[in-house]
């Protein structure tokens, strides 16, 4: 696929994730009271699922854009690509006609066991070539680009050959895909390797970038945990602020998803992100 300038996909506006615990509000809520212009809903809560979850989902997807956003795609693992978890995806996507699919640039098992973690690649020429090859089958294979996501990482291979945001920007360069770019795994990531995250965030190719993550981290003194279960920390918001400058407009989405408040708490986190665009304080 040629690479395009946010690759034709659309700017939804501020959106947040479907979670669980916010289910009541939303049926019990006329959808013009959310607040919220679209939704990203977690690839694998709608898989094989024919309950009260899909039920909410068919609402939502109803009323707003929504997004998939997956967990265990596995892009960077050497097993081979799942087709039947592809498959599931492609039809999901067919039904519901998501404004983008997106997962993250990690690998989470091997051998047919699943790990429930992101675990980080060593970021060198041959990890390149093998996950720019498996995107592409990827992308054939569902008829649409593949949103890939920077992780949260706490440790670095003595193999990596460049940085993360160089990968990334080379990945997109080979394949086309687009970019989900997470603040807050930048501000994370950074802090556990030492690194600066504004370094990080010039490096990416903003024409690739489609959609923002925020969230909260755990501050373990000296180390961050990609936990989701806080506000937005207060040194997130200027490196938002540059994304938007580099970046903007794009659709931008507040995580939480531990330790989760009312829906008017958390849409009260995403209020912020239009605060800081506007050069406001983020107390009103």
């Amino acid at each position: 696929m040629t690479p395009q300038p946010r690759l034709g996909l659309p700017n939804p506006g501020d959106g947040l994730g479907l979670r669980e615990e916010h289910f009541p509000h939303l049926m019990s809520t006329p959808p013009e009271a959310w607040g919220v212009d679209w939704f990203e809903a977690v690839t694998e809560n709608l898989l094989d699922n024919q309950g009260w979850g899909m039920r909410v989902f068919e609402h939502v997807a109803a009323h707003r854009p929504v997004v998939l956003h997956g967990v265990s795609l596995s892009i960077g693992s050497t097993a081979p690509l799942d087709l039947a978890y592809l498959g599931k995806l492609r039809d999901l996507a067919e039904r519901f006609r998501p404004l983008w699919v997106s997962d993250h640039l990690c690998w989470t098992g091997v051998q047919g066991v699943n790990s429930h973690d992101l675990l980080p690649l060593p970021l060198t020429e041959a990890a390149l070539t093998h996950v720019a090859e498996r995107v592409r089958a990827v992308q054939d294979f569902l008829g649409r680009p593949l949103i890939v996501e920077n992780p949260s990482t706490y440790l670095q291979f003595r193999a990596s050959q460049m940085p993360e945001a160089e990968f990334l920007a080379r990945l997109c360069d080979l394949t086309g895909c687009g970019l989900l770019l997470d603040v807050n795994n930048v501000h994370v990531s950074s802090f556990n390797h030492a690194l600066d995250p504004l370094a990080y965030l010039e490096a990416i190719p903003a024409e690739h970038v489609v959609q923002v993550h925020l969230a909260g981290p755990s501050d373990h003194g000296t180390h961050l945990i990609d936990t989701h279960d806080a506000p937005v920390p207060d040194a997130v918001w200027p490196l938002y602020a540059r994304v938007w400058e580099r970046c903007g407009p794009v659709a931008t989405m507040v995580e939480w998803d531990a330790s989760i408040p009312a829906f008017e708490v958390v849409a009260a986190e995403l209020g912020k992100a239009r605060r800081v665009r506007e050069g406001l304080p983020l107390a009103a």
